[in-house]
């Protein structure tokens, strides 16, 4: 919580608040690479623990917390507000029993690096050194902490290893053909020069007022940490890959063919849309949904003057000279002039700005040919790292710019940045409800944000406008996509047509994107799930206020109270339409 004064509580909700900020602070000590997001240094110094030993410890801790939720009298709680966070928390709790039920945790290493984002999902071995990113390194501890950070890294990499080979064990392996992906990212990272490493720019940006002799101190004992621990554990990962991970992978793609396949699809599916529909449900909603983008679709192909057929205008925006930039760095710059001119036009329609700044920039040339096209790293807590969004520069010829508009409205403002940091900025709420992600809202108001473009006047021009629906078009694609492989036996080749079918993106951004939803399942269905939630409760709440809704009122409903399960939040926007019909 702030520091700043509370009203004296009942004592039902006093003993609440102090179990939630002790299993904050628990949580932040269990998973210290989430405490550095953060901006928390505490256990700079440390990675998370991620040992069988010690994750088994961690789920009998949410067990007994759920015992301790039992104990509190929810009736006796001060506020409405107080009883949701107990409901939101025991609700979190239960959500991590499940996934550790489905062994989730048994998948630590995709081509993207680990898990999908969260407190529990902590960096790929591929990634990792993107932790030096956000961190501040600004004085002596800062580097000490991060050389014993890097001396930690060969347990910490065995800990992966080890998690993987209980997964081959008990028959949990991703497919063959994403693994694949993955020796080439760690044998760019296996280097005979520590300065060449990831992990070493810290020590090439060294302030000036950290002495000379403790710069060529720290600097040494970094080379000495990346070449005698992190390259040797890199190599074992790699090594482990190459001759036992990826031979025993299985050709075919989904989670079907797990034990309990069936079951963890659900558990997933259920965690990430925070709703109870079944894959068959998603699976017709996102065939009706890609029927009504079709149409959509063509008209706007007929306000380009195009006369052809979709798939002709498809292949025309694929190709045509015009759609693209020449280089990586003009393709940055125009996303930068974008950004800046979208910032000075949000004040029509919203009335609360968030006070963290954000930046656009690449993503790691390491990373750029395996993942798709943008990305949104939060700003820190305390302010000290602005939020940025990451833009993939690799091929700029397979980077159109007609999908420039709804990915920056998307992943910077109003989406990610806006919404992230709008969430953390609250005072009056526990922590864990400021940083907590329901990836249905988080990337629901994301791509709803992607629609805001027709109210600021950002897409007069016929072919942004087909950018904003061929972007929605590809999450509706992921509801029919990721159900078909998980839950439908689909084969990859299956998925890749019916993309290919149906949203113009470059066959490169096809593959990528079919590769990540076999390797996070049910993770793609949150996007559209959120947006139709939200888009849904907008209308309703026009339709009933009529002259009285106020778009920037009903935002602030949405924002203000952080990220929330999806029947949270049409519960809370009824009762604002309600107290406003009053």
């Amino acid at each position: 919580m702030s520091s700043e004064s509370v009203p004296r509580r009942g004592a039902a909700s006093a003993s609440l608040h102090a179990l939630l900020e002790a299993e904050w602070q628990y949580s932040l000590q269990q998973y210290p690479t989430y405490a550095s997001l953060l901006g928390d240094r505490r256990w700079n110094d440390k990675w998370d623990d991620l040992s069988l030993a010690a994750l088994e410890a961690d789920h009998r801790h949410s067990h007994d917390v759920l015992r301790r939720l039992q104990d509190v009298d929810r009736a006796a709680l001060d506020s409405d507000a107080d009883r949701l966070h107990l409901d939101l928390f025991r609700r979190m709790h239960e959500t991590w029993l499940e996934e550790y039920g489905v062994k989730a945790h048994l998948l630590p290493l995709n081509q993207m690096g680990g898990l999908p984002e969260g407190l529990k999902q902590p960096p790929g071995l591929q990634t990792a050194y993107q932790l030096a990113d956000t961190l501040r390194f600004e004085t002596v501890r800062d580097y000490e902490d991060w050389v014993k950070r890097l001396e930690g890294f060969g347990a910490y990499a065995d800990q992966v290893v080890a998690l993987m080979r209980e997964g081959m064990r008990q028959h949990r392996i991703h497919p063959r053909i994403v693994l694949q992906r993955i020796p080439p990212q760690l044998e760019r990272q296996v280097v005979k020069d520590p300065t060449q490493s990831g992990f070493y720019g810290p020590f090439t940006r060294m302030p000036g007022d950290i002495p000379e002799e403790d710069t060529r101190r720290l600097q040494q004992a970094g080379r000495d940490a990346i070449a005698n621990t992190v390259v040797p554990a890199l190599k074992r990962a790699l090594d482990f890959v190459t001759t036992e991970y990826l031979p025993a992978a299985p050709e075919t793609v989904g989670v079907w063919q797990f034990p309990d396949g069936e079951a963890m699809y659900t558990v997933l599916a259920r965690r990430h849309t925070t709703t109870r529909l079944t894959p068959e449900e998603i699976h017709a909603m996102g065939l009706a949904e890609v029927q009504r983008l079709r149409a959509e679709l063509d008209g706007v192909m007929a306000r380009t003057g195009f006369t052809g057929t979709r798939q002709a205008f498809f292949e025309k925006l694929r190709t045509e000279a015009r759609f693209y930039e020449p280089t990586g760095e003009s393709l940055l710059a125009r996303y930068r002039a974008l950004a800046k001119r979208i910032d000075p036009l949000l004040t029509r329609l919203f009335r609360t700005m968030p006070k963290k700044p954000y930046v656009v920039e690449p993503i790691p040339e390491a990373m750029a040919p395996d993942v798709t096209t943008g990305f949104y790293f939060p700003a820190s807590a305390d302010g000290s790292r602005p939020g940025t969004f990451q833009v993939n520069l690799y091929r700029p010829e397979t980077r159109p710019v007609w999908e420039m508009v709804p990915l920056t409205l998307h992943e910077a403002v109003p989406g990610h940045h806006f919404q992230v940091s709008l969430a953390s900025e609250q005072t009056d709420v526990p922590d864990f409800r400021r940083f907590t992600s329901y990836v249905a809202f988080d990337e629901g108001w994301a791509l709803y944000a992607e629609s805001l473009g027709d109210e600021l006047g950002l897409y007069d021009d016929p072919h942004d406008k087909f950018g904003q629906l061929a972007y929605e078009m590809w999450r509706a694609v992921r509801l029919v996509v990721d159900t078909g492989l998980h839950a439908k036996q689909w084969t990859r080749k299956q998925a890749l047509d019916f993309f290919m079918e149906n949203a113009p993106r470059q066959e490169l951004d096809i593959t990528n994107e079919v590769d990540r939803y076999i390797a996070w399942p049910g993770q793609a269905l949150a996007y559209k799930v959120g947006q139709l939630r939200i888009r849904a409760l907008r209308d309703r709440a026009e339709a009933r206020l009529g002259k009285r809704f106020d778009v920037k009122a009903f935002h602030d409903e949405v924002l203000l109270t952080g990220s929330l399960p999806l029947d949270v939040l049409e519960a809370k926007i009824d009762a604002w339409v309600a107290r406003e019909s009053a």
